[in-house]
Order: structure tokens, then sequence, then C-alpha cells
């Protein structure tokens, strides 16, 4: 007789190219590997084509038919009514809440878990108090329905833990599951830029969406210091409403002929593995995977000490160098330091082995009870 597979919904709004859709796809193959048949219950924001590239055996991608993840409740009860499946993976803290509410109304008992990626606290800190409210307080009123909350970094989950007042037992810390079998692959392609095959001076990489919380301009700030010293040029990857403003900035700053912004990537592990150096200038993050990305490429790397992330990759700045979040000063000082004594390139390979998406699944799959089986 053949043993039936476990199947795993998986609640997930995919609306850009952002870090949690991409870490929850880098999940899926590798718990189809280990036997578990998934449904990946999709919220279609935009399109995404990322989804379409995964090998289907074993899973089924179902359209919600809605735009927004608060919508999600009637669709998802009727699902969990009808497919009853052994487990529920929610992503991000909209999609958790709106698990709890809809296992509720289905009346199925299923095992619950929700993972978070960003450090909440940081990210409302500027924000008027009734956003905070209105963020903070349904995670207090509704987490504790939960059966357990899967945190990226150690600062994720002590702010969950503040956050929601759960006991320390219902949150536990897995790591992004970045390293994967074809990343290696990708950092090999070419890349359509000439300043990473023109054997010029050193390029500096920076990317993420064009946005307030990863502070490129104090990244260009620092840059703009090192152009005084010595010859180089920044490459930052990445899209977003502040382009217009960066654009602007570089002109004021003199480094205009010296920045690059090209766009989103869609395989930006080709410029990391041909850039001198990676940095990251964030304000706040989760667990940044770009930090992870660029480490186990062996390129290396200098970030801000944000909450949260960095501090736990670069284990207290073995790995690289922590600046303050905003002092353009010393982050462009780093910046020189290692472009004239960059690390050993296997030596920094060791800061992301934990980051292996093997690994990963495999903590997840017990995190949320389901059999965890060697892959093939």
């Amino acid at each position: 007789m053949t043993e039936r597979k476990p199947r795993l919904a998986v609640l997930l709004s995919l609306s850009g190219k952002g870090g949690v859709e991409k870490m929850v796809l880098n999940l899926l193959p590798e718990f189809l590997e280990r036997g578990v048949e998934i449904d990946l219950l999709a919220i279609f924001r935009k399109p995404f084509e990322e989804v379409l590239k995964i090998d289907r055996s074993g899973m089924r991608v179902i359209d919600l038919g809605i735009k927004h993840t608060s919508l999600a409740v009637p669709a998802l009860a009727r699902y969990l009514r009808t497919a009853r499946p052994a487990a529920l993976l929610a992503a991000k803290d909209r999609a958790i809440r709106v698990a709890v509410l809809a296992r509720r109304l289905s009346g199925v008992d299923i095992r619950l878990v929700g993972r978070l990626g960003t450090h909440l606290s940081t990210a409302l800190e500027n924000k008027p108090a009734w956003i905070r409210w209105s963020r903070c307080q349904p995670m207090r009123w509704l987490y504790p329905f939960v059966d357990h909350i899967v945190a990226v970094s150690e600062g994720v989950a002590s702010d969950t833990l503040a956050l929601t007042g759960l006991p320390s037992e219902r949150v536990s810390v897995i790591r992004n599951p970045v390293i994967t079998s074809s990343l290696l692959e990708k950092s090999r392609d070419p890349v359509d830029h000439p300043w990473l095959e023109d054997g010029g001076g050193p390029v500096i990489l920076g990317a993420g969406r064009l946005t307030q919380q990863k502070d490129f301009p104090t990244l260009m700030r620092a840059f703009a210091l090192v152009r005084a010293q010595r010859e180089a040029r920044l490459v930052i990857l990445g899209e977003g409403r502040l382009r217009a403003d960066l654009e602007k900035f570089a002109a004021e700053l003199g480094v205009s002929g010296s920045v690059s912004l090209p766009g989103y990537a869609e395989n930006p592990y080709a410029y990391m593995a041909k850039a001198s150096l990676f940095v990251l200038s964030s304000a706040w993050e989760g667990s940044p995977n770009v930090l992870t990305e660029a480490l186990a490429l062996g390129i290396p790397v200098v970030s801000t000490d944000c909450p949260s992330g960095p501090r736990e990759i670069l284990q207290d700045g073995r790995y690289g160098a922590l600046i303050p979040v905003g002092d353009h000063r010393r982050l462009g000082e780093a910046i020189l330091e290692t472009l004239a004594g960059p690390p050993d390139s296997a030596f920094l390979r060791e800061a992301a082995a934990e980051y292996n998406a093997n690994l990963s699944a495999r903590r997840y799959l017990e995190a949320l009870r389901l059999p965890v089986r060697a892959t093939g």
C-alpha cells in the first residue's frame, strides 16, 4: 500500500520581487523533494512568473482570486474545509492574522505556523501612534491562536516576543533559505554592465528597493568620501519610488558619473560575484538576504548594524565591518579599509553556511510537525 503524502498549504501574497516571496519560493522545491505535497494559496497582487518556474510535480497553485490579504478569510476558510491539509504555513503578519480567523471560521483543526521576516518595531518607529497600534494590537489578540511562529533572526524573534507577549517556546529562529543549488550556477552568468567587465577600478555594489528603509543616501555620501581618496564605481540594483531623488542626490554630491542605477536585476548573483565589495546601508531589516548571498559567493561586505540580522550574520563583525545606521563617515572608512585588505573568500563563505535551503526546509518541517525525510 502506497503511503499517503502529507499536504502542506502555504499562504503567500505575491506582490513584487521582495525577499519574502523569494525565500518562500526557495523553500517549496525543498519541501517537494521530501515528499510533501503543496497547495500554494496565492494572492496575486502582481503577475509573478517565478511561481510558474517551479517544477509543479506535487504542487498546486491556487489563486484565491483577491488582490489584498485582508480579504482572504472566506476563500481560505472554504479551502480548509474542502482540502483539509496537514498544516498551514502563513508568510507575513497580515497572512498570519487572516489564517487565524479562517481556521476558526472553517472549524478545521490543523497546525498553523507563521513566518515573520521584519523587525516590526523599528519599521513602525516613526509612524503615527494609531498606525503602530493598528499593526501591533491585532498581533496580541490573534497570535496566541497560532501554534508556532518562525522568525528569520534572533532580533526578529525578540521583537516578536515583546510585541505579542507569547511565551518563548512558541517562537523559534530558522535562518532564511538563501543558498540554493542554483545560486552558484547563476553567479557565473555574464553581466550586461560595462563596469563589471572592463577591468577598471573596483565596483561597490548595493541592492534593494529604492526606499527609505535601504537608506541609499547614506551609501552615496560614503561613496563620495571614497571617491575623494581613490578610484571606484558604485552600482545600486533595484527599483523604487526614490529613483529620481537618488539620481539628483548623486549629481549634488558630484559623483553621478561614477554611480549607476541599472534597475531591477533578474539575476543579482552575477553582479555580486563580479563586484569588489557589497555594502548594506539599511536602516532596518529582518534578516538581509542580499548580505548572506554576497557572503555565500565569497564577496567582502560592509554593513550597517541595523535591527536586525547583520550583527548575527557577520557574527559581531568577524566577517565584515558593522557601522552605526546613518554614519556615512564611518561607512566610507570601512569601505576604504575593506577594499585595501579584503578577507579571504573561503573565510567569508563560512558565515553563510547555516543559511542553506536544505537545512532551512528541514527545520520548517519540524516546526510544522510534518515528516522530515532525506532528499534524494
